[in-house]
């Protein structure tokens, strides 16, 4: 039996209702916290599940023409939203550290005074031996 989510409108009270495809639309609905009949139906975010190449091929899209990295070096906070959406785009689960690389960078700090912060970033001490960010 399908899962159908909605929230009342009355105390915003969110709930699941099971039925078949067949009672949806004809069964009256109740909040299950108030017992309101002022509900709506919400439709619940959608994963979707991209391949490797479909991931690269979104990468490529934003920095395929050179000069959409030029003047990174200069403009942390670009380089930021590129390195976000670089971890997006992978697929996986990412160190703190890299959230935390990239929060700061957003927030306008320069690389060098990362660096000079998070001594350790990278090294085998950090929990890895990725290169610095």
């Amino acid at each position: 039996m399908p899962l159908y989510d909605y929230v009342c409108q009355d105390c915003k009270t969110r709930f699941d209702v099971f039925m078949t495809y067949a009672q949806y639309g004809t069964q009256p609905i109740t909040c299950t916290a108030c017992g309101s009949r002022n509900v709506r139906r919400r439709v619940p975010r959608v994963r979707v599940a991209k391949s490797d190449d479909s991931r690269m091929d979104s990468l490529a899209g934003d920095f395929s023409d050179p000069s959409a990295l030029a003047g990174l070096e200069n403009d942390p906070q670009a380089m930021g939203r590129m390195l976000r959406k670089m971890g997006n785009e992978m697929g996986e689960d990412l160190p703190p550290e890299f959230s935390d690389v990239a929060d700061r960078l957003e927030k306008g700090q320069s690389p060098e005074d990362i660096e000079k912060e998070l001594p350790n970033l990278g090294s085998e001490d950090a929990g890895g031996d990725e290169p610095d960010f």
